[in-house]
C-alpha cells in the first residue's frame, strides 16, 4: 500500500486543475486512470458495498484483518518499515498518513490503490502476492466501517521502555577482594553470562591510555617509566595517577571540549557564522570545563540562559531562505535538547510519529514550543495540520510545562525539570557518553538511542545516581570510573554485533584515536606546534603574582565625561590602526555596560550583553598587514538615564617578543549616527566624530571586571599558555577526514573505520608532511646517535622502545647518520602503524 505523496493528497474525483509534477509521472498516470475508470471504480466498490454489508457486521478484526495485513502489507509497512512514509501499525498511524479519511472512507486512497485497475499501481504490488476476491471484500468493508481497530493491538514491535525515576541498586556481593562498586556491578555480570574476567593490561599500555582517555596526550618516556618502577600497588598507582591528570585543567579543558563541541555543534566556523545566524558558546563552555562546573548547572546554562555567552545552543542555525519545517529554530531547539541531554533522536517525530521509536510529532512540536515567541502550528510531513503546539515536557508523569507562562520561564521550568533528581534519563545519558569516551562501547548503544536496553542495567542506574551524589560533578565521575579494576583490563577485540541484544561486554574495546587526539600527537612529537588559536579562549596558567602584577593599558570611555546616558542611547565608538605586518595571535579583551556589537575590519567579532562580564574574543583573522579599523556599537540599558562605559584592549602578537597593545584611550572616536550592518557585515560608520571621553570606572565595574581583566592580561603578557591544540582550531580538510564534523549536526559517536580519504590524506597531505619535516630537522638537531635516535623517536611515537628487530630495520634504512627528510619518513611510517592510532 504506497501512499500517493503529500503535496499530491487527491482522491480520484478531484478536478484535473491539480497539476501532477513531471517528476512524478507515475502518480499522474494513477490519477488519470482512476478519473477516467471512475464509473468502473464506482460500480466495483458500490458491488462490494452490498455484498458485504452482511460480512461487514460481523467482521472480526483479529481474524478477519490482521492476517490480511500481515501477510499483505506488513512487509513494507509495518513494524520498522514504513515505505512512502506510510505505516499500518496502528490505527493512528494509518490515519496520521492521509492515506485514510473517516468523512470520505469510501472513495479513501487506500480503497483506490487496493482496487487499481493498472496492475502496476494496485496494491500490494507486483512481485507479491495479490489480495483474493475474499481478502479484498475484507478489506472493503473494513475501511467502509472506519477501520475498527482492536485496543492496544500493534504490528510495531515490542520495544524496550527505559524507566524514567531512579531506583535503588543493592551492590553485588564482594568477588576475589576486589571492593571498588563498579568492579563488584562488572563481576556479578560477568558471572551471569559465563564470561571470563580480562587480565590487567600491562601498566605501560595503561599508561597511555589513561593518558589519551582523560586528557588527550600522550605521555613522555620519563612518565612511564616513573609509573612502571613504583613499587606501590597498582591500584594505588592507577589512582594517583588518575588525580593527577584531572588536575591539569588547561589540558583537560581543551581535551574535553572536543567532546562537548560536537554534543553541543558548538564551532568557530562554518554554517551560519558568516550571515550571524548561529553564535558559538566556546569561551562559556571552556571556563565551565575548566572551572569543573557541575553538569546540572551547565545544562541549566544552557537550556534557559542567562547571558549571551551561552545563547548559541538554544537559538541554534537561522538557515538562509525558505527551510522545511523540520529546521526551524523551534524544531532544532526541540532536536538539540532532546539529543544532547536525554540520548532522544526526535529529527523523524519532528516530521512525523516516529517510526523507529515510540516518540510522536506531537511530542516534538510540544517541545519546541517551549522555545517558540509565537504560536507553533505542527507540520506533519511539510503540510501544516492547522493544531497548535502545546509546549510540554517529553514525561508529563513527571511534571509539566505552563503554558501561561512567558517563553523564559517556561524555559526555567523545563531545565529544572530535565536536571531534578526524578529524571535519571538525564544522568544515564551523560554517564552513558563518559563510559562510551573510556571503554569504546555504550552501556546503551548506539548513544543517542537511549530507549535502548543497557547490557547492564544496574551499572548504568549505579553510575547515574553516583553522579547525582557527586553534585554531577564530571571529574569525580571521571575519577570513579578510571579508578575501577575492569578499566585497567586488557582491550577486547569482539566481532560486530547485529543489535544491541546480541552485545556482551568483556571488557574495555580497542578504540582509535580522535582527528584531535592524532594531530595533537603528531604536533607534540615533532614540537611543531600551531602559532594561533581560533577558539575565544586563554589557556595559561599564571601565578598569583604575576596576576597581581598585571598592567591595564585600556581606559574606560563614553561619549560625555560623566560617563552617564539616557536608557536606550547607543554610541559607536572608533580606533584606526596600521599594522607592519600580519600577527600571529591577537586576542581583544573587552567589556561594556551595558550591550555591545564589536567589528574589526568590517566584520561582527561578537556581542555581549552581560555588563559584569569580560568578553574574549579572537581577532587573529581579522587582522591584516596595513590599516584595520575597530569599531564598536554600543547601547545603555536600563529604563531611566544610568552610568554607561565601554572597555577595549587587545594585545597583537607579531612575532616572537614584539607585542603591540591596542586599548581604548582618548584617542578613539565617538558618534551617536549609528551605522547599519547586514549580516554581520558593517556598513561604511559616517559620523560626525568627536573624541571619546575617558570616564571614570563604576566600582562596581572595578569589582567585576578588574580581576578577570588582571587574569587575562597576565596570561596574555607571561607567555604561560599551553601550546595550542586541535580542538582549540577550525575544522580543516584534514581534520575532517580524520573524522572531525562539521557539527552542523549533533554529533555523539564517531565513525571508527578507516577511510579512502583517510588514507590518500595521510600518504600526500601538505600541512601534515610539512609537520614531519619539521620534525625530521628537529630531531636531527638534537645531535644524538643514529641508535638514540631511534630508541627516543620509538617512546615518543608509540610509548615504548623499540625491539632489537625493529632497531635494525630502521638502522638499515640509514646512513650512518640520517638526514632531516628520512627522519621525516621514519616518523610518518611509525604514525602510521596501528600502535600509534588505537589506544589498547
Amino acid at each position: 500500500m504506497i501512499p500517493i505523496p503529500r503535496f499530491l493528497k487527491l482522491s480520484y474525483s478531484l478536478p484535473l486543475p491539480y497539476f501532477v509534477p513531471l517528476a512524478d509521472i507515475r502518480w499522474g498516470a494513477v490519477l488519470i486512470v482512476a478519473i477516467f475508470l471512475g464509473v468502473i471504480f464506482d460500480a466495483k466498490f458500490a458491488d462490494a458495498q452490498v455484498e458485504t454489508q452482511e460480512v461487514g457486521n460481523a467482521l472480526d478484526f483479529a481474524h478477519d484483518i490482521v492476517p490480511i495485513l500481515r501477510t499483505h502489507c506488513v512487509k513494507c509497512h509495518g513494524g520498522d518499515q514504513a515505505e512512502g512514509g506510510f505505516s499500518v501499525n496502528s490505527r493512528e498511524s494509518i490515519l496520521a498518513s492521509g492515506n485514510f479519511s473517516i468523512e470520505d472512507n469510501s472513495h479513501s486512497r487506500m480503497a483506490m490503490l487496493l482496487t487499481n485497475a493498472n496492475a502496476d499501481e494496485q496494491m500490494p504490488p507486483p512481485p507479491e502476492q495479490r489480495l483474493s476476491n475474499d481478502e479484498l471484500e475484507k478489506l472493503l468493508s473494513w475501511l467502509k466501517a472506519g477501520i475498527p481497530w482492536e485496543d492496544g493491538f500493534t504490528f510495531a514491535p515490542e520495544r524496550y521502555e527505559p524507566p524514567l525515576f531512579p531506583r535503588p541498586i543493592v551492590l553485588p556481593p564482594i568477588r576475589q577482594g576486589r571492593i571498588h562498586p563498579i568492579d563488584r556491578l562488572i563481576d556479578s555480570y560477568f558471572a551471569r553470562n559465563e564470561i571470563q574476567r580480562p587480565a590487567r593490561v600491562d601498566e605501560r599500555s595503561f599508561v597511555r591510555r589513561v593518558y589519551y582517555d582523560l586528557i588527550g596526550l600522550p605521555p613522555t618516556q620519563d612518565v612511564i617509566e616513573s609509573f612502571v618502577s613504583n613499587p606501590l600497588p597498582f591500584q594505588k598507582k592507577q589512582q594517583l595517577l588518575v588525580v593527577r591528570l584531572l588536575q591539569r585543567d588547561p589540558d583537560y579543558a581543551d581535551h574535553w571540549l572536543t567532546l562537548f563541541n560536537d554534543l553541543l555543534r558548538n564551532d568557530y566556523s562554518g554554517t551560519g557564522f558568516i550571515t550571524g545566524g548561529r553564535k558559538q558558546i566556546t569561551s562559556w563552555l571552556y571556563e565551565s570545563l575548566r572551572n569543573n562546573k557541575p553538569f546540572d548547572e551547565m545544562a541549566r546554562d544552557l537550556i534557559s540562559p542567562k547571558s549571551d555567552d551561552c545563547r548559541g545552543y538554544i537559538d541554534g542555525i537561522q538557515w538562509r531562505g525558505n527551510v522545511s519545517a523540520g529546521q526551524t529554530v523551534e524544531i532544532q531547539f526541540a532536536q538539540s535538547v532532546a539529543q544532547s541531554f536525554l540520548g532522544i533522536n526526535l529529527k523523524c517525530a519532528s516530521c512525523h510519529d516516529s517510526f523507529i521509536d515510540r516518540w510522536t510529532l506531537q511530542e516534538a512540536y510540544g517541545l519546541a514550543a517551549i522555545y517558540s515567541q509565537q504560536p507553533l502550528m505542527l507540520h506533519r510531513c511539510d503540510m501544516p495540520t492547522g493544531e497548535i503546539a502545546r509546549a510540554s515536557w517529553l514525561f508529563p508523569e513527571q511534571g509539566n510545562i505552563g503554558n501561561d507562562l512567558e517563553r523564559d520561564q517556561r524555559l526555567v521550568q523545563l531545565s529544572e525539570l530535565m536536571t531534578s533528581h526524578e529524571n535519571s534519563r538525564f544522568r544515564k545519558t551523560i554517564v552513558n557518553r563518559i563510559w562510551y569516551q573510556l571503554f569504546g562501547r555504550g552501556v546503551v548503544h548506539p548513544l543517542d538511542a537511549m530507549q535502548t536496553k543497557p547490557w547492564d542495567e544496574d551499572l548504568l542506574e549505579y553510575l547515574a545516581e553516583y553522579f547525582w551524589q557527586q553534585k554531577h560533578d564530571l571529574k569525580s565521575l571521571l575519577t570513579h570510573v578510571a579508578t575501577s579494576e575492569i578499566y585497567a583490563a586488557q582491550s577486547q577485540i569482539t566481532a560486530p554485533v547485529r543489535s544491541a541484544e546480541e552485545f556482551i561486554f568483556a571488557g574495555p574495546q580497542l578504540r582509535r584515536l580522535s582527528a584531535e587526539e592524532i594531530l595533537d600527537s603528531v604536533w607534540t612529537i615533532t614540537r611543531n606546534f600551531p602559532t594561533s588559536l581560533d577558539a575565544p579562549v586563554i589557556r595559561s596558567t599564571a601565578s598569583s603574582e604575576e596576576i597581581n602584577q598585571a598592567i591595564v593599558s585600556g581606559r574606560w570611555i563614553w561619549d560625555d565625561p560623566s560617563g552617564k546616558a539616557d536608557a536606550g542611547t547607543e554610541v559607536v565608538f572608533r580606533t584606526q590602526y596600521e599594522l607592519a605586518k600580519a600577527p600571529k595571535r591577537a586576542i581583544a579583551l573587552v567589556a561594556c555596560d551595558d550591550q555591545f556589537r564589536l567589528f574589526v575590519g568590517g566584520r561582527e567579532v561578537g556581542t555581549g550583553s552581560q555588563w559584569s562580564k569580560l568578553h574574549v574574543f579572537n581577532i587573529t583573522e581579522r587582522l591584516k598587514k596595513g590599516k584595520t579599523e575597530v569599531i564598536a556599537i554600543c547601547r545603555n540599558g536600563g529604563e531611566e538615564a544610568n552610568a554607561a562605559g565601554f572597555f577595549f584592549e587587545s594585545h597583537i602578537d607579531l612575532e616572537e617578543g614584539h607585542t603591540v597593545i591596542l586599548a581604548t584611550n582618548d584617542q578613539w572616536q565617538c558618534s551617536k549616527q549609528i551605522p547599519g550592518s547586514r549580516e554581520g557585515y558593517l556598513q561604511a560608520a559616517k559620523g560626525p566624530w568627536q573624541s571619546a571621553s575617558i570616564i571614570q570606572p563604576l566600582p562596581v565595574w572595578e569589582k567585576a571586571i578588574g580581576p578577570q581583566l588582571q587574569q587575562r592580561i597576565a596570561e596574555l603578557t607571561t607567555g604561560t599558555m599551553p601550546p595550542i591544540r586541535a580542538s582549540l582550531l577550525k575544522n580543516t580538510a584534514l581534520m575532517r577526514s580524520l573524522g572531525r564534523p562539521t557539527r552542523d549536526q549533533i554529533v555523539s559517536m564517531r565513525p571508527q573505520e578507516l577511510t579512502t580519504l583517510e588514507a590518500i590524506d595521510l600518504s600526500n597531505e601538505a600541512t601534515l608532511a610539512e609537520t614531519f619535516q619539521a620534525g625530521g630537522e628537529y630531531f636531527v638537531h638534537q645531535g644524538l646517535s643514529s641508535n638514540e635516535l631511534v630508541k627516543q623517536i620509538y617512546w615518543q611515537v608509540l610509548g615504548r622502545g623499540p625491539s632489537e628487530q625493529e632497531k635494525q630495520i630502521a638502522l638499515s634504512a640509514w646512513e650512518e647518520q640520517p638526514n632531516a627528510e628520512q627522519v621525516a619518513d621514519f616518523l610518518w611510517s611509525l604514525c602510521m602503524l596501528p600502535e600509534f592510532w588505537f589506544v589498547r
